[in-house]
């Protein structure tokens, strides 16, 4: 289990390498909501996304010796970014097996932060078969998106910042893909706030984590029809006894609920995001009753968004 002085530890460990994010509010946004609504930008983070606290503190939790063989991962968008740029930083080699279909703006940003893109077909089979060969090949040291301590631990440190700033927040609601961010945001909301909720947020269309609360063991999708591009993998068994203890619930949201609140925040708050990270606010719009009067904390979780396929 991670603890209060691991997150701690984590925090001062990763902050010379990251960006203490903004929090925003915005009157018109908490008028819509009923509720006070304080967004944690982590557009603003380094690569754009939150991703990059977890991918920081894995990397320096290794030795000297896995540091000199590199790192690896597969990834189609923001952790392949956050694991290259991190990587970059700590002098590292970074290794990014990314599927074929991946855009290729995400590849060329991989490749912007130094990392060498390795492309297989786009599988989840595929992905790990060629990162376990690279794996053998050179050494490196495999470090998951999202089913990780270290990366758990690492993205739990934004929620972290979110509540010494806003101590009485009454909830915290996430996006849900991976789950390495629910998770890392349930722990702090347990050890530091003050009987703060973490709610998470899912498009009906990959709504595996939430059948998952209710099965009681890992789904998967079927299919992956949604904008939030980012929130199509599924829970892990390091992410997912996290979620079943210090997470409330799960509220799914429609694909033009989702387009709506990214369309909102953009022309409102002025600030770019992407549609995965639209999700969580438009969990607040649709159960606008859970929610009403309440101090509500959002993680915006990364603003990569391809500028030449806006859904609007």
């Amino acid at each position: 289990m991670i603890q209060k002085e691991d997150l701690i530890a984590t925090h001062q460990r990763i902050t010379p390498f990251i960006h203490e994010t903004p929090i925003f509010t915005s009157h018109l946004l908490n008028g819509i909501a009923e509720a006070e609504l304080f967004f944690k930008c982590e557009n603003f983070q380094r690569m754009g996304a939150y991703k990059m606290r977890g991918a920081t503190n894995a990397i320096l939790q290794l030795t000297k010796e896995q540091r000199e063989k590199g790192v690896v991962t597969h990834s189609s968008g923001n952790f392949a970014q956050a694991l290259s740029l991190a990587a970059k930083s700590l002098g590292v080699k970074a290794y990014i097996v990314m599927p074929s279909s991946a855009p290729q703006v995400k590849k060329d940003a991989v490749k912007g932060y130094g990392g060498t893109i390795i492309e297989c077909e786009p599988t989840l089979g595929a992905r790990n078969t060629m990162a376990q060969e690279i794996q053998s090949e050179t050494g490196a040291t495999f470090i998951h998106p999202s089913n990780d301590r270290n990366v758990i631990a690492g993205q739990g440190t934004a929620c972290m910042e979110l509540l010494r700033e806003q101590p009485d927040l009454d909830v915290v609601v996430v996006p849900v893909g991976g789950g390495g961010l629910i998770a890392g945001t349930a722990l702090a909301a347990h050890h530091f706030g003050n009987d703060c909720k973490v709610v998470g947020a899912e498009p009906f269309e990959v709504d595996d984590a939430y059948r998952s609360l209710k099965s009681g063991k890992i789904e998967s999708n079927d299919t992956t029809n949604t904008i939030a591009d980012g929130l199509k993998t599924q829970l892990g068994d390091k992410s997912f006894p996290l979620i079943q203890k210090y997470v409330e619930g799960i509220v799914r949201v429609g694909e033009d609920e989702i387009i709506a609140a990214m369309k909102l925040v953009w022309e409102r708050m002025k600030i770019v995001i992407e549609p995965s990270s639209a999700v969580a606010f438009a969990a607040v719009l649709r159960k606008k009753n859970r929610f009403i009067d309440k101090k509500v904390g959002i993680i915006i979780s990364g603003g990569n968004v391809d500028l030449k396929n806006l859904p609007f």
